[in-house]
């Protein structure tokens, strides 16, 4: 196989040289604007590869008279091509044509006047006008240019994805017109050389279970220890650890170094009274200068300060303004949620040893560990009488905040109550404790929920929330395998967020997870809340992610499931296509995906439009960061 000396990139962005065969074809082959875009940053620059992606199309936007002309020949040229994808000899690729077969679905609802007309804006338009007048680019985003790029390459089968790569060699040969062993063994080769890059790949992502990082991490606990005056008998108790949560940026910046911005951040966040707090454990897996590795530890609790001038913007009106999954409308009685037939959450305990920053419930949460947290007793027994008189429901979820921050009476007492009721056969809790505060779980606590998990009749499981393998520790990791032991699963729900959606990140998170007895479960879209656009990322790169990174992974790695939360309506599987649609791109590069509610066989509820972020914007900031864009060149051609 052809040798080649590519670059890769240490963990901290730095290009170093590396013999490596050649890449795959569609990370390395860039698509030209796939590498180029960073040094055009105007529209205009891209006028030329808009016309040259499908010459039929740029033909049609040129010489129609007018707009409903166009939309007219557009039409009729995607039914054409419709229909001569589905004729015998076609010349594109097997899988060239299936994309295509998606880009011109896509097409044909972007040019729709029905889509033009519930989104306001028109993309058709302004395509129209670029073609008559070039300073007419002048006004919209790169990534709006872009997208068309790649969408019209695509209908035309020509996206230079799939006519070429690293296997086009005497294995693959093999492979495709050998048999028997030959050919067995070639495909072993190929598949050798697959793992090797993902290895390499996964291995810029280092893990909490590391030699080197144990030490780092000893380092700081030993450093906190001394700030705090504590012993090591103190530390592993989670009494201590809550007592001395990390609630202001002085003590916090006494420990690790922060950014100017995140000491403002947190200072505005408490003379506000944003919910902001850190338990000293957690503060310990951040390095003690902010670093490439720790990144997604830090996001994870230390507030933006765009997130607090939205949260600061709205302090009147944050229970309705940021309620995004409109829990005020799914909630028949206080305490509870219902957005499925068989399901409901009960939330008797509202706060956290510490805060997430986008929490789905941040508008609901006044301050980490706050005294008035626990339901009262009047409220927690309507919610328990309310789920008794609906047999309906066979499960709860019991998370709040955090319900294992309750006492082990407490959390004795809300179990006992459901595992009494005959209806309910599995009780799921969810809680960040095991990744936050490890010592929380005891001996004790484990034996209180094993007491109601009963095979056969009752199921106790426990959900958490692991961001990143920087996350995974022994501390956790002992957690983790205390419940199982005391026969008890545990689940994953990862959101996906810019800080683990570079190549691979999210799959070192899952291979970390099942080491240490995890199941990963769900990874769920970043909810479109106003106040978090600095943690989002496109769906199409969730999408990507799952198809040319999970995919690799053994089976029971890649368990999870990819997921939108509709407002009020709940999941909808990313996976599942027939269930969302790209049907609009707005002028700076947004698409806008129309969402079907699980509810469309049952009843008629309205769809769901959302709009995503834009992936110019997306990968604009991971050249930031220090990655390559070609990387993820493919990243358009995911719907």
């Amino acid at each position: 196989m052809k040798e080649m000396t590519a670059h890769t990139r240490t963990a901290g962005g730095r290009a170093t040289p590396l013999q490596i065969s050649e890449r795959p074809h569609h990370l390395s082959r860039n698509l030209r604007v796939g590498a180029n875009f960073r040094a055009m940053s105007n529209a205009r620059d891209y006028l030329p590869e808009l016309r040259a992606a499908n010459g039929q199309i740029a033909s049609l936007l040129c010489c129609s008279r007018d707009l409903e002309t166009v939309r007219d020949s557009l039409f009729r040229y995607l039914e054409m091509r419709e229909r001569r994808l589905l004729e015998p000899g076609h010349a594109s690729p097997r899988l060239s044509r299936v994309l295509a077969n998606q880009a011109i679905r896509v097409c044909k609802h972007v040019i729709g006047r029905l889509n033009e007309e519930r989104v306001g804006t028109s993309a058709l338009a302004t395509l129209a006008q670029m073609a008559a007048d070039e300073s007419i680019a002048d006004t919209v985003s790169p990534g709006f240019v872009l997208e068309f790029i790649h969408l019209f390459r695509a209908i035309c089968g020509h996206p230079d994805l799939y006519d070429g790569g690293m296997f086009q060699s005497e294995d693959l040969l093999n492979v495709v017109e050998g048999t028997g062993r030959e050919a067995a063994r070639a495909y072993s080769r190929i598949l050798d050389t697959l793992a090797m890059r993902m290895a390499r790949d996964i291995g810029r992502y280092p893990s909490g279970l590391e030699p080197q990082v144990r030490v780092i991490r000893a380092h700081n606990r030993e450093r906190i220890r001394r700030y705090f005056e504590c012993s090591s008998t103190e530390w592993n108790d989670y009494v201590w650890q809550i007592r001395h949560v990390i609630t202001d940026a002085e003590t916090l910046s006494a420990l690790v170094e922060l950014t100017p911005e995140d000491t403002d951040a947190i200072q505005r966040a408490r003379v506000y009274g944003i919910p902001f707090g850190i338990t000293p454990y957690y503060a310990s897996l951040m390095d003690r200068v902010p670093s490439d590795h720790d990144h997604a530890v830090r996001a994870q609790v230390i507030p933006p300060g765009d997130y607090v001038s939205c949260m600061i913007e709205h302090s009147e009106d944050r229970a309705t303004a940021l309620d995004f999954m409109g829990e005020h409308e799914t909630s028949p009685v206080d305490l509870v949620t219902r957005r499925y037939p068989e399901i409901a959450i009960l939330k008797p305990f509202n706060t956290c040893a510490q805060i997430c920053v986008y929490c789905q419930r941040n508008w609901e949460i006044d301050r980490v560990l706050s005294p008035s947290a626990m339901a009262s007793r009047e409220k927690l027994e309507g919610a328990l009488a309310w789920i008794e008189r609906h047999r309906a429901i066979r499960e709860i979820l019991v998370t709040g905040g955090d319900p294992c921050l309750m006492s082990d009476a407490t959390i004795f007492h809300v179990l006992s109550r459901l595992s009494r009721i005959p209806h309910i056969s599995r009780i799921r809790v969810g809680t960040r404790t095991p990744v936050v505060l490890p010592m929380r779980w005891t001996e004790e606590l484990v034996g209180v929920l094993a007491q109601f998990h009963e095979p056969g009749m009752r199921e106790v499981a426990v959900v958490t929330h692991f961001e990143h393998s920087y996350e995974v520790t022994p501390e956790a990791m002992e957690a983790v395998q205390r419940i199982r032991r005391g026969g008890m699963s545990v689940y994953n729900q990862e959101v996906f967020t810019i800080e683990n959606s570079r190549r691979f990140e999210t799959a070192r998170l899952r291979k970390d997870l099942r080491l240490i007895g995890v199941d990963p479960y769900y990874t769920f879209n970043l909810k479109g809340k106003s106040e978090l656009q600095r943690y989002r990322v496109p769906i199409a790169r969730l999408l990507q992610e799952r198809r040319e990174e999970a995919r690799l992974l053994p089976g029971l790695e890649r368990t999870d499931e990819p997921v939108f939360n509709v407002p009020r309506m709940g999941k909808t599987h990313l996976r599942a296509g027939q269930d969302h649609r790209v049907i609009m791109i707005r002028p700076d590069g947004a698409r806008i995906y129309e969402f079907d509610p699980w509810e469309k066989g049952i009843t008629p509820v309205p769809t769901y439009l959302f709009t995503d972020v834009p992936i110019y914007d997306y990968l604009m900031e991971l050249t930031r960061r220090g990655e390559d864009s070609a990387d993820y060149a493919s990243i358009w051609y995911y719907y």
